[in-house]
Order: structure tokens, then C-alpha cells, then sequence
């Protein structure tokens, strides 16, 4: 992934040899580069030091699954700044660096310890450890030839071993595993999708788009199994790596590789030693602050109030998205300047799988009616979600103005009466009306 050799200097040292910094960001994701862009735009001048456990410059990550899996684009494409962009925003990069243990005061001030023994010192600290990948738990699982796709280098791995590959299984029908699964497809494997529950993207979307999703691709190609329980992962004539998935019932699926995508764990280690609040994720503030009231955490890792407009009093939920990322570290980065600005706003997602384009606006989270908008014609589909009368998030496959009609809704505070948007050849933005 990172094919250049970098060296950002350090900003300092103390006498003892540690790094001096004023903000510690452990993590080099996509919430971290934005904190500590988003800080420099709001005239944040201590040092800063962005720390990555990856021996990679921080990349984005979305393509992994699409893009770079097919070819289309490469790693350096990946990268999110230039060196000379950190060189010049005296923001020390730190690569290949894994944090075991932080000693921290009551004012928030502190030493991370790093397993190669480095130290660094910090005013303030940021927690944007993100999530890793749920290991799959039958026998056969640690042979050669399965695969996870959270990371670079799980990318990289992955592209290594596509040579000679002619069946392939992806475990996990959620937006990872549909993602690459379309990928493979796309690159001439033979794809089985394995399903633990009774439909797709099951913890994302509603009954309905589900099932699209599940006749499409199994229109395009891709073999879906659902309520799939696997019972091994064997190997040919007792070799070390992987030839095909034994189901409960017996059946035996072929694979020379085996993808795994059955969710994340959230990074939470450092917290818990930290004794931060941790429940699902670090518990955060609607202002990014952690239960000390000093560490900010960010991103995938946090748990934080719904902070969709309207949402009920004390609703937390944790969210994996860019656009959370983003959004997330804008606010700590106010958090850090000593300003409280509310984590408020429309959370939206994205999955692309072959020619599917998946949007969502909201959070369906108590959604008690839906309306479905399809035009079989056009390829477009859609469906809303409604809450006692009010809208409160879309799904939309190649419908991009229904879900911008839906966003702009929700963050005007507006609703689309359910009964008129059921035609779906009426424009969503023109029913849009004051609640």
C-alpha cells in the first residue's frame, strides 16, 4: 500500500528520550487525519502527533472492498494527504507504532508506551482506535486461504492469493461482504455468499430492501445462501490450506479462499485500561468527550447519543461510516479548543455492490411503517421509513435524488407524507412540507 519511505520528524524531544507532543492521536484512521486537519483549520498550533499501528500512510479505506480489489485504482491513490502536507502542518506521522499501555493524570496529560518500547508524551490524548474484524470461531479457521477485509494490508493479502482461485466463499451478507463478493464475481470467481441470518444486510436495512438486494445479486450471479450455519472450514487430503465450507446439514461448499465479513469488534482495550466508560464502543458526549471528561474518542469506536435531529432522550448508538468519521471529528475538535458545539446531524451511508448503488439517509432505528418507491424500469428503488407519521431515513439503490430529497428533509426538520410518495413517479423534493 505505501510504497514510498517516509520519515515526518518528531516534534522533540524531553531529556529522558520520549516524544513531546501537545495532542496524541492513536490512531491514523480516517477520524484521526480529519481531527487533526479539522484542529490546524481551526488554529490549533501545538504539536500534534498522528500515530498509526499500520506501517502505511493513512489511506481511505471504502475502496479496499471495490476499487483495489478490482485493479481499477491503485495504493497511491489511497493516501489521504502528501507528506508535505503533514511536514507543513507540524503534524508528526508516526507508522508501525502499537500503544500497550498509557499512564495518564486527572488533567488529562499523560505517556503512551508503544510495544517497541518508544514513549510519548501528551497534553491531551484522542482515541481513534477505530474497530477490527470479528474472527470467524469454527475449526479450520486459521488456514491458508481465509481472508478478512478490514485493513490495507488485508487488502494486499487478499490480492496475493486471487491467482488460481476459481471458487470462492464470502461469510457474511452485510455491506463488506456484498461488496467483495460483487468484486470476486466481477473478477470471473465462481461466488457462494453464506448468510448466518435470514436475510441480508440484515442490522442496515428494512425487510424490503433486503430481499431487493437478495434477487438482484442472485440475478447478477452470486450464489446467496441464507440461515447458513457452518460447522468447519476443511482442507483438501489434510493440507494446510483451505478447499471448500462444511454446513451443519452436511453440504460441503468448494473454496480455494474464504472472505470473512461478519462485523467488527470496536477497539476499546486502551479505554478499559484507561477505566474510561466503555458499552459497545467508549462512551462518548454529544460533544466527543469521554467519561473523564478530557480523552476525546471518535469514529467507529464511539458510542455516542443518536445524534439524529428529534431522536429520543438517552438513544445511543455506535456508527461505522465515513461520513461519521468526518463529521464525529469536527466536533472533537472543537471539544479540544475548548468549545462545546452538539454532535447533531443526519447520518448517511453508502455501499456500492456491481452496478447497486446504495444510499441511506437517517436511521431507521422504531421505524413502525415504510413505503416503497420502485420503478423496475429505470432501476431505481427505494424505500422510507416513518415513525408516528414523520419520516426518519431512506434507503435508495440507484435513486440518488430520492435520497438527497430525504436528506435535506430530515435536516430541515420536514417530513414527506407517506401517502403521496408511494408513486414513484412523483419528485420527493416537491412533497416535502413543514412538520
Amino acid at each position: 500500500m505505501d510504497t514510498t519511505t517516509t520519515t515526518t520528524a518528531v516534534p522533540g524531544e524531553t531529556a529522558d528520550g520520549a516524544v513531546r507532543t501537545g495532542l496524541l492521536i492513536i490512531g491514523a484512521s480516517q477520524s484521526g487525519v480529519q481531527l487533526a486537519v479539522s484542529l490546524r483549520a481551526l488554529g490549533f498550533d501545538e504539536h500534534i502527533t498522528l500515530l498509526g499501528e499500520e506501517d502505511h500512510r493513512p489511506y481511505q479505506r471504502p475502496a479496499l472492498s471495490k476499487e483495489f480489489l478490482q485493479g481499477t485504482v491503485d495504493s497511491e491513490s489511497l493516501i489521504f494527504r502528501s507528506n508535505q502536507y503533514w511536514e507543513d502542518h507540524n503534524v508528526a506521522l508516526v507508522k508501525g507504532e502499537r500503544i500497550e499501555r498509557i499512564d495518564k493524570q486527572p488533567d488529562g496529560s499523560g505517556v503512551a508506551h508503544a510495544a517497541s518500547g518508544a514513549e510519548f508524551r501528551f497534553r491531551r490524548l484522542a482515541l481513534t482506535v477505530g474497530a477490527r474484524a470479528r474472527k470467524l470461531q469454527v475449526p479450520g479457521a486459521e488456514l491458508d486461504g481465509v481472508v478478512y477485509l478490514r485493513n490495507a494490508d488485508d487488502a494486499l493479502a487478499l490480492k496475493a492469493q486471487l491467482d488460481g482461485v476459481q471458487d470462492a466463499v464470502v461469510i457474511g451478507g452485510g455491506f463488506i461482504g456484498l461488496e467483495a463478493a460483487s468484486s470476486l464475481h466481477k473478477m470471473g470467481k465462481n461466488v457462494t455468499v453464506l448468510e448466518y441470518g435470514p436475510r441480508l444486510i440484515g442490522r442496515a436495512v428494512g425487510e424490503e430492501t433486503s430481499e431487493y438486494f437478495l434477487t438482484a445479486h442472485r440475478d447478477r450471479g452470486l450464489d446467496i445462501r441464507l440461515n447458513s450455519r457452518i460447522q468447519e472450514l476443511a482442507a483438501a487430503d489434510g493440507g494446510g490450506r483451505v478447499s471448500g465450507v462444511v454446513l451443519e446439514d452436511g453440504t460441503v461448499v468448494p473454496a480455494q479462499l474464504v472472505l470473512v465479513g461478519i462485523g467488527v469488534v470496536p477497539n476499546t482495550e486502551l479505554a478499559e485500561q484507561l477505566g474510561l466508560d466503555v458499552d459497545n464502543g467508549i462512551v462518548v458526549d454529544r460533544h466527543a468527550l469521554a467519561s473523564d471528561g478530557t480523552t476525546v474518542a471518535v469514529g467507529d469506536v464511539a458510542n455516542m447519543p443518536n445524534p439524529l435531529p428529534g431522536s429520543p432522550e438517552g438513544e445511543r448508538i455506535r456508527l461505522e461510516s465515513v461520513n461519521n468519521a468526518i463529521e464525529h471529528a469536527k466536533v472533537a475538535a472543537y471539544s479540544l479548543m475548548g468549545r462545546r458545539e452538539d454532535y447533531a446531524g443526519i447520518p448517511w451511508f453508502w455501499s456500492n455492490q456491481a452496478d447497486l448503488k446504495l444510499q441511506i439517509a437517517g436511521l431507521t432505528l422504531g421505524y413502525d411503517q415504510t413505503v416503497v418507491r420502485r420503478d423496475d424500469e429505470r432501476g431505481k428503488f427505494s424505500v422510507l421509513y416513518y415513525r408516528g407519521g414523520q419520516i426518519i431515513a431512506a434507503d435508495c439503490v440507484n435513486a440518488p435524488l430520492d435520497f438527497m430529497a430525504v436528506k435535506n428533509a430530515l435536516a430541515k426538520g420536514q417530513n414527506i407524507p407517506a401517502d403521496a410518495a408511494a408513486d414513484p413517479a412523483v419528485v420527493l423534493k416537491t412533497l416535502a412540507t413543514d412538520s
